[in-house]
């Protein structure tokens, strides 16, 4: 079974690069877009939580990759698929440009090629790809709250 190592979406928002910054990089916003509490220590290398309520309590456990006021951060996480203390992890990225009224944002996953090459890593990849799409609605919609 074959999917694609990366999934990749871009959104243009009308909020400036400082806002979107804050949105993804804070406990606050973090909460307020993404469907879950989060505990965040803002530095590369430490561990941070998601906590999904509404999906029966699951944490999601992160690893900060970088940090690049306000251009660039990024996490580690599982896939989704697979028990928590499975080593296999997709690196999330996030990409921030000034654009004409607002900021561009690209969201980049990859690592999927060391997902299982059966039906558990497809549907990691088919759901993180749903997901973004999803999440990138919910974040806009949080932003434009927020700056109201």
């Amino acid at each position: 079974m074959t999917f694609p190592d990366r999934i990749e979406r871009t959104i243009e928002l009308p909020q400036g690069p400082d806002q979107v910054w804050a949105a993804l990089t804070t406990a606050e916003g973090l909460t307020g877009w993404f469907g879950a509490v989060a505990e965040i220590d803002l530095r590369p290398g430490a561990d941070f939580d998601l906590h999904f309520e509404k999906e029966g309590g699951a944490t999601a456990h992160l690893r900060i990759a970088a940090v690049e006021p306000p251009r660039r951060f990024a996490y580690e996480w599982g896939l989704v698929t697979l028990p928590p203390d499975d080593p296999r992890r997709t690196l999330v990225e996030f990409l921030l440009e000034p654009a004409a009224g607002g900021t561009r944002l690209t969201v980049t996953e990859t690592g999927f090629a060391q997902a299982p090459e059966d039906e558990l890593g497809a549907q990691a990849h088919t759901m993180n790809t749903q997901g973004w799409t999803i999440k990138l609605d919910e974040l806009a919609a949080y932003l434009n709250v927020v700056q109201s």
